[in-house]
């Protein structure tokens, strides 16, 4: 498919099991997705991928889960009670919401980079530029306002009682509160690095492009504790290190990009997105950031816990500077189905859709076909359960032999399994090759190591 666009992927993630749209029955919830069967294993394949790269291949890394939910003044220390917002602008002929920062950004093009700007500075570069509505046209818009991107509820029972807690806007807070347990239970030296995978919520104004931008997504969180002075090699090492991640799972080089931030945070050193070339643009998937003190200074100011490291070799007290690697587990997955998707042009003049990802990350690792489904399942069955004890595996005996590889193509699995009289007679089966659809005779005690040897990461 040529010029394949966002709402094209959309159709074709719901249409075989990839992503549906969330609550669609009842017409939906705006901005939230359901990952189907294909789409949960794509996105735990990821995962997963993440943490043999990030934990399982790195020494003094340890993954945690902190709770969603959190004391109040963990956000309060954070800074995100008071100035976690978006700046929200109205349209006042057709009522339409929009960010101030992206919609100018949009219409100049990206000529101009509202992120820089001040809320003032937006709100005079729309009016004195006459920007319109992209909806209705008009230019009547309300004055730039604060947005909370905080999802708040209540702790408790009794009304006059209740507490307010928030769902966390990012998972970072969990891996610092919890720096002084893992230091003790690990009896971990610096640098060392805590993980974390999980789920966070922003009450975001124009979220959109399918699962680019929503109000819930899971993030691949990775902190590193260190020394002072020895941060900026570290955040130079992280930068690159992400982006050999992204290059090791099958996104070209050509589409990825560093974009250094122009605005810093007032606390931060240094920071640098990896962005990957999406049909409407380039989207960030990373963020690398040199947090220096700030974070664990926060803390130890608002829970009265000194969050000092005392080297051992030296006895210098001092707070750990943190370098931050965080990825967007949502926006990763849906680069990788943007990268995989493929249309071919086959010899016999027809058409082929196949998903080409990277077999560790492909949702099945092999389908098992029987040939003729009387005479052939029994046999077909009993391999299929012998693979599934290994990897997961998919079987498939309705209809002809080269629609099954069109539906396992579809579903991005590396390779099929046809099981025939040869397979009765002398054990052996066909395998096709996802790819270059060639095809090899194997015995059947060969499957596992064959297979298994080319679905590692």
């Amino acid at each position: 498919m040529k010029n394949l666009t966002i709402e094209n992927m959309a159709n074709f993630c719901k249409q075989y099991g990839f992503i549906y749209q969330g609550s669609e029955i009842y017409n939906g919830l705006a901005n939230t997705w359901d990952y189907g069967p294909l789409g949960t294993r794509l996105k735990n394949n990821f995962k997963d991928a993440w943490r043999k790269r990030f934990v399982q291949e790195r020494p003094n890394s340890y993954e945690i889960d902190a709770s969603i939910l959190m004391n109040p003044k963990v956000w309060e220390a954070s800074g995100h009670v008071t100035s976690f917002y978006d700046p929200k602008i109205d349209c006042k002929h057709c009522k339409t919401r929009f960010r101030a920062d992206t919609f100018i950004n949009a219409t100049t093009n990206g000529k101009v980079n509202a992120e820089t700007m001040t809320f003032e500075e937006m709100q005079n570069f729309i009016r004195d530029n006459h920007l319109k509505c992209p909806v209705c046209g008009h230019e009547d818009f309300t004055d730039v306002r604060k947005f909370s991107q905080m999802f708040e509820t209540y702790r408790g029972t009794v009304d006059d009682k209740k507490t307010v807690i928030y769902l966390r806007p990012e998972n970072a807070q969990g891996e610092y509160v919890n720096y002084l347990n893992v230091l003790r239970t690990t009896r971990s030296k610096l640098p060392f690095s805590i993980a974390q995978v999980g789920k966070a919520f922003r009450n975001e104004v124009t979220p959109g492009n399918f699962t680019f931008r929503t109000i819930e997504f899971e993030q691949m969180e990775f902190q590193t504790f260190c020394e002072p002075g020895k941060d900026i090699e570290l955040y130079e090492y992280f930068k690159e290190y992400a982006k050999k991640f992204f290059m090791d799972l099958g996104l070209p080089e050509e589409k990825l990009r560093f974009h250094n931030h122009e605005k810093l945070a007032f606390y931060a050193k240094a920071a640098c997105d990896i962005e990957y070339k999406f049909p409407f643009g380039f989207g960030e998937l990373n963020g690398t950031h040199d947090r220096t003190d700030y974070d664990l200074s926060r803390h130890q100011q608002y829970s009265k816990q000194k969050m000092e490291y005392v080297d051992p070799m030296t006895n210098k007290k001092f707070i750990p500077y943190i370098v931050e690697s965080s990825i967007g587990v949502d926006r990763g997955v849906l680069a990788l189905l943007f990268e995989a998707y493929h249309e071919e042009k086959l010899g016999d003049g027809t058409t082929r859709e196949v998903m080409k990802f990277h077999p560790y990350l492909a949702p099945y690792k092999v389908t098992v076909l029987p040939l003729v489904k009387k005479r052939h399942s029994e046999i077909a069955l009993s391999i299929y359960k012998k693979l599934s004890k290994y990897f997961m595996t998919s079987y498939d005996d309705s209809g002809s032999i080269g629609k099954r590889y069109r539906r396992s193509d579809i579903a991005g699995t590396p390779f099929a399994i046809t099981i025939d009289d040869n397979t009765i007679n002398n054990k052996t089966v066909t395998l096709r090759d996802r790819d270059t659809m060639r095809q090899i005779i194997l015995n059947i005690d060969e499957i596992t190591t064959f297979v298994g040897d080319r679905v590692t990461f």
